[in-house]
């Protein structure tokens, strides 16, 4: 006997909250809308699963017709199902976050977005459908990985200070910290090595120099 369908189906879409670091700001990268409902507005990039399209592959090609951005770190985050959250049909949107090095991104706005910019997560304009509230679930996610995860390393550059790991620490927590405990924990994780470089800042004594041992992969900290 032939299965019947009982119930009507939602459309599917991804939307994916992209953080980088520009000018030791936490910065997000929007698209602004160039088709209707909220045409003109800024927006996350995203869009609708296809037939034969697993949610990740939607997610990263979204990304990439929206914004050029690709082989970033991206992790799913959650799933927003309102009924009213899209006025043209039931819309249930499984939502990502990335995360970009700034050296390492060129943006180029395509497909149904306008432009793509990047803007200061402090400062963000009003934003279409509820991206807000995806935008904010995204920022707290990050900073409570911080602390039991590398994932801040994908946010950093090929090589690196200790110093400047510790300013992209603060800027995701939101919070400053103590240099010497810092230095000793972030040590003791076994993560990162030596290049034999040192760099100066300012009249400050050279710092050395480090990278990433697995700079593609987000290690849990046991």
């Amino acid at each position: 006997m032939p299965y019947s369908y009982e119930y009507p189906h939602p459309a599917i879409t991804t939307d994916i909250a992209v953080f980088s670091l520009h000018q030791q700001q936490l910065q997000l990268l929007l698209v602004r809308r160039g088709q209707s409902p909220h045409k003109g507005k800024w927006a996350l990039p995203g869009g609708f699963l296809e037939i034969d399209e697993d949610l990740d592959s939607c997610a990263k090609r979204e990304l990439k017709e929206e914004t050029g951005a690709a082989d970033l770190y991206i992790e799913q985050l959650f799933t927003f199902g309102h009924p009213e959250r899209d006025p043209r049909e039931r819309i249930i949107s499984v939502t990502y976050f990335a995360l970009a090095p700034a050296d390492k991104l060129t943006i180029r706005a395509g497909s149904d977005a306008a432009e793509a910019e990047w803007f200061p997560f402090d400062t963000l304009p009003e934003l279409a459908f509820d991206h807000a509230d995806i935008i904010q679930l995204a920022k707290e996610r990050l900073a409570a990985k911080t602390l039991y995860s590398t994932i801040a390393f994908q946010l950093m550059p090929e090589t690196f200070t200790l110093s400047e790991l510790q300013s992209v620490y603060e800027i995701l927590r939101g919070e400053a910290l103590d240099k010497r405990n810092f230095r000793k924990w972030i040590l003791s994780l076994n993560q990162l090595e030596e290049t034999g470089g040192k760099r100066r800042n300012g009249n400050h004594r050279p710092a050395k120099i480090y990278r990433a041992i697995s700079p593609g992969r987000v290690d849990i900290i046991r």
